[in-house]
């Protein structure tokens, strides 16, 4: 034990000393000098050594362990006759990162004592006479007792974790002990079984159910068949409230059901099982039954009531709950049946996790559309449109009625930036006439009102004016009545294809190709457009598989340069030879497009110089002379040559009326490998006074010829090349070699 610090108890080295030396509060020493009273020793923040386990310190290795013992304390009750003593529970929480203790009890209902935390997490020391150590982990264990502070728990059970990890430090720990019982508790918790109450009080805790599913309503959708006489069948949908049990109920209106719209099908409240019940008295349906009220002879006068407790003479009602709600079940809605068909998602969860039911078997809660009454309109005959012609019948005032349909179909398709929403195609006109056989047509089709016009471009020393051949209009269908009760049908655009005949007012044309918008365009709408469908096309060739070893064979023979690819007109007739004329034109183009060679664009540098040439005419440009001038300047080397930066700055700096595209390419073609351009030469050739070439002829794209004939009429090919190789492996899944 230490001895206090009182004179004359304990022993000092400076006794004699008369020079003491200045020193910092960190440098402190046993003695006169030190700033602690007493000497203190340095603290063990484990009681593991460092060479056990791994090498991180305690407070990482130990980080959120905590060992917990059950143990309990025999407290004595002085002056009480009921009790001598009281059993009380503690939990003692030991963490092994710092050795640190803290206990705690847990609390007791009405128990009156102070509860909660009785030591404060810190680490406790040993009894005397080993007061200067402190608690480790092996000093604990089940079944023994253990002091702090003077006051004896005693341990009897501890959790899983703490057995394991005391195991594994190797302390044997000793079989679990009984726990006894607080006689208090037990005899508190007797007299409470006892006792039945003055006033039987019946609790209605609506708050708890309140809380727990405010805000969540299970939702049906319903069906009440009122099919009578002049009745009908009509949607509702209920909404079940979990909050507080009730029930509301909307209707749903279609369009022009000529039924006033009102907000509620049923106001949200309660919904009896059995209705209607009948008129009940006020206060005869309550909660509670009343048996009397009292009040007292006091000076303050106490007022209250007694209940029933045997519920003589009450009303008993039964509501719809949750658990009588089901898809396919029918509920009495105030006499009226309804039938649940079908309900939402959150629904759905809600019953699986609750009732644990899975079949959501959904009941179509559509009424049965009514008969459609076919409309006997009046002979057409034959003047103003038809359209105004059927307007009387529909009323006895012929208002004008926007038809909202047609209205939405313009905005929708109607043109907008790059999308024209228009399909183009080139056609020729079919007829006995020799003087007619040459004559190309340009057919346009307008999905915004599905109008049909006709243009023919117009040609020099034709014959023919050109221009407009049909206007812009809606074209019925050949072979139809004039004069006919009912509206006539018009060409719709699924209609149009290349290869098809058309009959336009008595013309008939047959369409030879389209633009690329429209290819594309009824490729990208395949299920409308089936000619333009790549894999229906394909289906017909793998339908010949039977000839595959032949096919390839076809193909080999064709490429006798050994290039994997065949022009055009070969691929074509290869193809329509195998499918024996199934294949339409539409879908052989939709094949060649999709496995065609793509062109390298090569422009010839006459072409792009006569360009050039157009452009100094119009803006009468004839500096050419200052342009080497001054790029004979910037040659400080007289090499005659210059970078392709500096040439192309000197020309935007004299404003060569050239755009950035057509200098780029001239550039292009005149500069050499180390990108260096002879200005002298490059002017030369742009000088249109000296280097005068043949004026740039435009070919028309109508009479763009291909190599051979097809069908009699020239017609633009997609692609000149195909790779009939990639064709071959996947239709057949042929390789070859």
């Amino acid at each position: 034990m230490a001895l206090p610090l009182l004179p004359g108890y304990g022993f000092s080295c400076t006794v004699g000393k008369d020079k003491f030396h200045r020193m910092l509060v960190t440098e402190g020493k046993a003695g006169i000098d030190e700033l602690p009273l007493r000497q203190r020793s340095k603290p063990k923040y484990s009681v593991f050594p460092k060479e056990m386990g791994s090498g991180v310190p305690s407070w990482v290795a130990f980080d959120k362990q905590i060992l917990s013992f059950d143990a309990y304390v025999e407290d004595e009750v002085h002056d009480k006759r009921q009790e001598n003593y009281r059993i009380r529970y503690h939990k003692i929480l030991f963490y092994p990162e710092d050795d640190t203790i803290q206990v705690y009890e847990p609390p007791v209902k009405n128990s009156g004592l102070p509860q909660g935390t009785i030591i404060r997490r810190h680490r406790i020391p040993l009894p005397p006479p080993d007061d200067d150590q402190f608690y480790t982990v092996y000093s604990f264990n089940i079944s023994i007792d253990i002091v702090f502070y003077g006051r004896t728990f005693k341990i009897y059970d501890c959790d899983a974790f703490t057995k394991n990890f005391l195991k594994n430090i190797g302390v044997k720990l000793n079989p679990p002990s009984q726990c006894p019982e607080d006689p208090y508790t037990k005899t508190r918790r007797e007299v409470l079984e006892c006792m039945q109450p003055l006033r039987p009080y019946e609790s209605f805790d609506t708050l708890k159910q309140f809380l727990e599913y405010d805000r969540k309503v299970l939702r049906f959708f319903c069906l009440w068949d009122d099919s009578s006489l002049f009745g009908d069948c009509r949607q509702l949908i209920l909404n079940y409230f979990l909050s507080d049990d009730t029930i509301e109920i909307k209707e749903l209106l279609p369009r022009n059901s000529g039924r006033t719209p009102v907000s509620w099908f049923l106001r949200r409240g309660k919904l009896p099982k059995y209705g209607p019940p009948g008129v009940y008295q006020p206060g005869e349906v309550t909660n509670r039954i009343v048996l009397n009220v009292y009040t007292g002879f006091t000076l303050s006068p106490v007022r209250g009531y007694m209940l029933d407790k045997y519920k003589l003479g009450k009303l008993e009602q039964e509501f719809y709950k949750d658990s009588d709600l089901s898809v396919g079940t029918t509920i009495n809605v105030w006499g009226r049946k309804v039938l649940l068909c079908d309900c939402d998602e959150f629904t759905k969860t809600y019953y699986k996790t609750k009732y644990g039911i899975d079949n959501f078997t959904s009941i179509s809660c559509k009424a049965p559309s009514p008969p459609k009454i076919e409309g006997n309109f009046p002979r057409y005959t034959g003047f103003t449109s038809e359209v105004e012609s059927v307007r009387p019948s529909l009323g006895l005032v012929p208002i004008p009625r926007p038809n909202v349909e047609e209205f939405w179909k313009f905005m929708e398709n109607d043109s907008y930036g790059y999308m024209s929403n228009i399909l183009r195609f080139f056609a020729k006109l079919i007829t006995d006439k020799c003087a007619d056989e040459d004559r190309l047509f340009v057919i346009s089709y307008f999905l915004s009102n599905n109008t049909i016009s006709v243009f023919e471009p117009i040609e020099r020393n034709s014959g023919y004016t050109g221009g407009l051949f049909l206007k812009k209009m809606r074209i019925k269908r050949p072979r139809q009545e004039v004069i006919k009760s009912g509206l006539s049908e018009y060409i719709q655009p699924e209609e149009l294809y290349i290869g098809a005949k058309v009959n336009l007012n008595g013309y008939l044309f047959i369409l030879l190709n389209a633009d690329e918008y429209t290819l594309k365009f009824m490729e990208e709408n395949s299920d409308r457009y089936p000619f333009s469908n790549l894999e229906l096309a394909l289906q017909k060739l793998k339908d010949e598989k039977s000839k595959s070893t032949e096919i390839k064979q076809i193909f080999r023979a064709a490429d006798y340069n050994l290039t994997k690819t065949v022009d055009y007109n070969t691929f074509r007739e290869i193809l329509m030879n195998i499918t024996l004329g199934k294949l339409t034109d539409q879908e052989l183009i939709t094949i060649v497009r999709h496995y065609g060679v793509p062109e390298e664009p090569c422009t010839d540098i006459n072409i792009l110089i006569a360009t050039a040439h157009e452009q100094f005419k119009r803006a009468l440009f004839e500096n050419f002379d200052r342009l080497i001038s001054c790029c004979v300047y910037e040659d400080r080397e007289q090499k005659k040559v210059l970078p392709r930066k500096d040439i192309k700055r000197l020309c935007k700096s004299s404003s060569l009326p050239l755009s950035d595209d057509l200098l780029e390419a001239l550039l292009c073609k005149f500069e050499d490998s180390e990108k260096q351009v002879n200005y002298e030469s490059f002017f030369s050739a742009l000088n249109w006074r000296t280097n005068r070439l043949p004026e740039l002829i435009k070919v028309s794209p109508l009479k763009e010829r291909c190599e051979d004939v097809w069908i009699g009429m020239p017609s633009p090919i997609p692609s000149k090349y195909v790779n009939y190789l990639k064709f071959l492996k996947d239709v057949y899944g042929l390789q070859v070699e």
